[in-house]
This record gives structure tokens, C-alpha cells and sequence, in this order.
């Protein structure tokens, strides 16, 4: 007779949130409890609230992450939650990012004073950033690596860490033929430059980026000019690093000079190159992989920290890839 395979009984357990006042409880359940509802839908658990206390139904691990989840809403209800940081509390929560990094967690400084890692993969970044002359992030979009390779450029620039922050990233369209841009050097490879500038101005504000730009602290150009240079006291950043060709990548490493850092950024399953070349990132991974002084950080999917919908698309990529070419 064939045995029915017993299924993991649903765990019930009592959360309270001791010292709760109306206020505190309003900011942790949300508007019309969209947060409660939320956390329901991310972890696969049913939550009855009455007045602090929280019955949780569902698995054991979804109970224990929900219970997780409601402790640090409530340790930041001091004000109103909005979505993003519910969505980032929900993703330490299942990530395990409480006690599965590496060590102190890194605070930077920049404009946000709670800047530091998301995820365990996050964390770890940003340690072999400050520990290592040449750092790698290679994963999916959404994942952080260009936003806190900047942010580590300016926490070293605010520190007198390195004298400039040099940008760049090679001239290759997503997929599509731009055609002739006008303008001067600038304003052609702005477009290109756009994610960087972004994240400048949402770490130092438009007016010390600006006059950063006129001291001549902050550098923005196309991989195609870093070549015969020498960047020495520099945070260098080479960001979509994919469109890289193997000599390009070869010639930019070889540019870093005497106390400088450099970070290369890119996602491998993006190559926009023609046919038939090899990017200059995937051979990189090969090549300098276990060469002292150089460290890798590989993100994936669950180290996204846009919209949750973000996450989910990569995954069905990533689903979609490993299963083969579709018939």
C-alpha cells in the first residue's frame, strides 16, 4: 500500500508587540492594514490582529519571518512606513540578512545616514569595496551594485580617502541604434553616463555634484578615453562592464594606479555586443578569479531591492535561460 506523504502541519503562534500605542500600531499595520495584507502575500501566512497582539498561521518558517518583520516595523514606527522600506524589511526577512552577513555591517557617508547593505550579498560588497583594490559585482538589474559603488566612492572622497571619483562605462547601445548624437563630449555620452549621474545626485545633492564637477573631483567619461592613462588616489567605476570587449577590459584594469580603487559592475546575461564577440566581463570572471587583491561578488535575484515585481522577472528569466531555447 502506498504511504500518503505527510505535509508540515501549519504552526499557529502568538506575537506581541510589547508598548504598542495606537500610533505605532497604525504605522505597523498600514492604511487599511496594506502592510499586514502584504506580509501575508510575501511570506504565505495569515495574520489576526487584536489590539498588539498578532495570531500567525502558516508555515514555520513564514511564522518565524513574519514575527521577524512585524519586530522591526515596530522598531521604526515612529513614523509612518512607506512601501519601499516595507518591501526591504520583507526581503531582509527572507534573504536571513539579520545574521547571515559577514562581520560589522558598513555605514557609509553620504546624504543617507542609514546607508549600508540590504542583503547578505549587499554587505558582503561593500566589505570587499573597502578591503580590496579591485572589486567585481556581477548580477541582475535592481540588485544595487552601481548605487553603492557610488556611494563608496563618495563615503571615500567625504573621507579624503581618494583625491577623485572617475566614471565610465563603454558607448554601447541597449539593442538599438541611437544613430548621430549633437552636442559636445559631454552631451554625447550623457545618455550612456545617465544611471551614474543619477546616483550622484541622490548621494551628494545637484549643487555639490555640480561644483564637484568644477573642481575637477568628479570625472565622467567613455571607456575609450581611458586608455595610455595612469589614475592614481582614485575610486574608478566601470558600470554595464558586459559591453566590455576582452581587450578593453584588459586595458581598463591595467589603468589603476597608486592608491586607488577600482569597481567593475555588470550583468552578463545583458550583453549588447555583436555577435559572436566575447564580453570582456565573463572572460574576467575566468581569468582573475583567486588573483590576490581582486574579489568577486555574484548577485542574483534575491538581492533585488526595486519593486518585488523586479525580482520576479529576473527569476522567470533566469527559469527561462536554464531551461534552454524555447520551441
Amino acid at each position: 500500500m502506498r504511504t500518503r506523504a505527510l505535509l508540515p502541519r501549519p504552526l499557529i503562534r502568538r506575537h506581541t508587540l510589547e508598548g504598542a500605542d495606537n500610533r505605532r500600531l497604525a504605522h505597523v499595520c498600514g492604511p487599511l492594514d496594506a502592510h499586514l495584507r502584504a506580509i501575508e502575500s510575501a511570506l504565505g501566512v495569515a495574520l489576526i490582529r487584536r489590539d498588539a497582539s498578532f495570531r500567525i498561521n502558516g508555515p514555520r518558517v513564514g511564522v518565524d519571518q513574519a514575527a521577524a518583520v512585524l519586530d522591526a516595523l515596530f522598531a521604526r514606527a515612529q513614523a509612518p512606513i512607506g512601501e519601499r522600506a516595507l518591501q526591504l524589511t520583507l526581503q531582509r526577512a527572507q534573504s536571513g540578512a539579520a545574521d547571515a552577513g559577514e562581520g560589522e555591517p558598513v555605514v557609509l557617508n553620504t546624504r543617507h545616514a542609514d546607508l549600508t547593505g540590504r542583503t547578505p550579498n549587499q554587505t558582503r560588497y561593500l566589505q570587499q569595496m573597502l578591503a580590496h583594490d579591485i572589486t567585481f559585482g556581477i548580477g541582475p538589474a535592481g540588485t544595487g551594485k552601481t548605487f553603492l559603488a557610488v556611494a563608496c566612492a563618495v563615503d571615500a572622497l567625504e573621507r579624503h580617502g581618494v583625491q577623485r571619483i572617475v566614471l565610465t562605462r563603454p558607448a554601447v547601445e541597449a539593442g538599438e541604434r541611437l544613430g548621430f548624437l549633437p552636442g559636445d563630449l559631454a552631451q554625447k555620452v550623457d545618455p550612456y553616463l545617465r544611471p551614474l549621474y543619477d546616483a550622484l545626485y541622490d548621494l551628494m545633492g545637484f549643487d555639490r555634484v555640480a561644483k564637484a564637477f568644477e573642481k575637477g573631483l568628479i570625472e565622467v567619461a567613455p571607456l575609450a578615453f581611458m586608455r595610455g592613462r595612469t589614475l592614481n588616489h582614485a575610486f574608478v567605476i566601470l558600470d554595464e562592464a558586459q559591453n566590455t570587449t576582452r581587450e578593453q577590459m584588459k586595458m581598463f584594469l591595467t589603468r589603476i594606479g597608486f592608491g586607488s580603487k577600482c569597481v567593475v559592475n555588470g550583468d552578463v546575461s545583458q550583453v549588447d555586443l555583436a555577435k559572436g564577440v566575447e564580453s570582456g566581463l565573463v572572460d574576467a570572471a575566468a581569468v582573475l578569479e583567486g588573483v590576490s587583491g581582486i574579489a568577486f561578488t555574484h548577485f542574483t535575484a534575491a538581492d533585488v531591492v526595486r519593486h518585488p515585481l523586479v525580482a520576479r522577472i529576473v527569476e522567470a528569466y533566469e527559469r527561462s535561460r536554464a531551461s534552454g531555447p524555447q520551441a
